[in-house]
């Protein structure tokens, strides 16, 4: 049971590395177009788009993907905490 926790928890620590290098791509022209801007859309796009639903841009800033960061370390939080309880 350890193991799928520990498991669970490291597979939310990289997609938050991978929403941030997907999120510091947009500062680099043509950057998303490559191979692997692609492939962190496909992967990064589809748990953004709930946030950007509800959060507006504030100016020309998109706050939604620090929500999102967020909400991903509170998961990873909870992971933790319930591998400590089994």
């Amino acid at each position: 049971m350890d193991f799928i926790f520990v498991l669970l928890g490291n597979i939310l620590v990289y997609y938050s590395y991978a929403l941030i290098i997907y999120i510091l791509m947009s500062w680099f022209p043509n950057a998303r177009e490559t191979g692997i801007g692609q492939f962190l859309a496909r992967i990064c796009e589809p748990y953004l788009e709930p946030f950007r639903k509800i959060i507006p841009p504030l100016g020309m800033i998109d706050i939604s993907p620090i929500v999102a960061i967020l909400v991903l370390n509170f998961a990873g939080q909870g992971v933790n905490a319930l591998r400590l309880m089994f």
